[in-house]
């Protein structure tokens, strides 16, 4: 009578705690799914980041270009050819 007792008490709890377990260690697995870096998401990332450092170049450079004009190292002759060149590239 007693081992049907401990029997009858034993197994839901010994059930439950494999069920927690089991759900803990899943919710583990997801989480570890979920936080891992995507490969496409750090493509468009590194593409962003190139054409921003692109466009930042490429403003520093008509600027420099400008401030040569304003001084009259350049004419505008050349000031539009040297822009155009680096607006085609």
């Amino acid at each position: 009578m007693e081992k049907l007792i401990f029997l009858i008490l034993a197994v839901p709890i010994l059930i439950f705690v494999f069920y927690l377990g089991g759900s803990a260690i899943m919710t583990g697995f997801k989480a570890k799914v979920d936080n891992a870096p995507n490969k496409d998401n750090e493509t468009q990332s590194d593409s962003l980041n190139n054409d921003l450092d692109t466009n930042s170049n490429l403003s520093s450079e008509i600027t420099k270009l400008n401030e040569l004009l304003k001084s009259g190292v350049l004419t505008q002759e050349e000031f539009d050819k040297a822009k155009k060149k680096l607006l085609d590239n």
